[in-house]
């Protein structure tokens, strides 16, 4: 069964820290783009990080930039989020997306 799954997601304070985790099963990831979504409350879903086939090409948001880091490991299947410094603002449903397929995605929830 070809899927992904997202882990660590969590209610932190502002200026925490929290480390997502993707992982494949089903197919290699060493031969896709992946890319990490997230989705706030009565807003439409955006991309806010994206990382090449081989790691050597990523992209953010502006909003996620020096704050958020994302990382692969191929012989894992497994993509992760680095978020520090976390805001108000970053609470949501994260989700990562490759080959097509989406997971279901983990909450984050930055509150005091």
């Amino acid at each position: 069964q070809l899927q992904l799954v997202e882990s660590g997601g969590g209610v932190v304070q502002p200026g925490g820290s929290l480390r997502l985790s993707c992982v494949a099963s089903g197919f290699s990831i060493d031969s896709y783009p992946v890319g990490w979504f997230r989705q706030a409350p009565g807003k439409e879903r955006e991309g806010i990080s994206c990382n090449s086939h081989r790691g050597g090409n990523v992209t953010y948001i502006d909003s996620v930039k020096g704050r958020f880091t994302i990382s692969r490991d191929n012989n894992k299947n497994t993509v992760w989020l680095q978020m520090d410094s976390l805001k108000p603002e970053d609470t949501a449903v994260y989700t990562c997306n490759a080959h097509g397929f989406w997971g279901q995605g983990t909450q984050v929830t930055v509150s005091s």
